[in-house]
């Protein structure tokens, strides 16, 4: 019998007694996503063949770069992409930098971390609709810029001329700092590739970013995942912030994600 328990107050939902995914698991899953923004299913074990057919019962899943299924670790000898990945220890969402952000993603630990390395989550949802009428006028109407260089100025300030090249081949992104949703909710499009507000000094821009970004990460609004192997966690990538918790880059942490395509662009 499938049966749900909330992960946290603001957001999350743990699926259990998951013996297959039937139509009504699935049915279950699209749901507690959207209305809980994270959901886990622990000890499912899925290999790769299975996360992806997993995945494309949820929607269509991209294949950047050719493969439907991505290596998540620090270490280079497992993912090329280990050095652009030290960013995820910050807090973000993916895609601000397309029209059109992922709809969801799924990680599978095949490997955790001895000490640290988890997961965390916050919902912007949540963190919007607890502000004030006077906070929510504030921010209201605002536009930020989001680059990838933002994000991978967090981990590595002082790049060189080579780093910064790369980091600008991906185009700048504009998106409303509140997003209205085309269900009528609203959420904020915020975290490390937010890099200024548009009209706005550069030193009052970052201190709204930062005073935002500290609002929407507070523990009300969060849940930590301790990851096991063979845990899947999906999560609505256009609504809630995640980052990676610290951990070895030695370490045999090793995640593979697959990405379900979003259907609503950026406002």
């Amino acid at each position: 019998m499938i049966d749900t328990t909330a992960l946290s107050p603001a957001l999350g939902v743990e699926v259990t007694g998951v013996e297959g995914l039937d139509d009504a698991v699935i049915t279950r899953c699209l749901e507690a996503l959207k209305w809980r923004g994270v959901l886990l299913i622990r000890g499912l074990h899925l290999d790769d063949e299975a996360q992806v057919a997993f995945s494309r019962r949820l929607g269509t899943v991209l294949a950047p770069h050719g493969r439907e299924v991505f290596t998540v670790s620090l270490d280079p000898a497992k993912t090329p992409a280990a050095d652009y990945l030290r960013g995820t220890l910050c807090w973000h969402i993916d895609d601000t930098t397309n029209d059109v952000p992922a709809k969801a993603t799924m990680l599978t630990a095949r490997h955790v971390a001895m000490i640290g390395g988890g997961t965390e989550f916050a919902s912007t949802y949540a963190a919007y609709e607890a502000m004030t009428d006077e906070q929510k006028k504030r921010y209201d109407g605002l536009r930020v810029v989001h680059s990838f260089e933002a994000a991978q100025r967090l981990v590595n300030p002082e790049p060189t001329d080579a780093q910064l090249a790369d980091w600008r081949r991906l185009p700048t992104h504009e998106t409303d700092l509140v997003w209205h949703r085309a269900d009528g909710r609203r959420s904020l499009v915020i975290g490390a590739t937010a890099d200024h507000i548009v009209g706005m000094e550069p030193g009052e821009s970052r201190e709204l970013l930062d005073e935002l970004l500290e609002w929407t990460t507070q523990e009300r609004f969060r849940y930590t995942h301790d990851w096991t192997v063979g845990d899947v966690v999906i999560w609505d990538n256009t609504g809630m912030l995640h980052r990676a918790l610290p951990y070895d880059p030695k370490s045999e942490r090793t995640m593979h994600r697959t990405t379900i395509a979003g259907e609503e662009p950026w406002a």
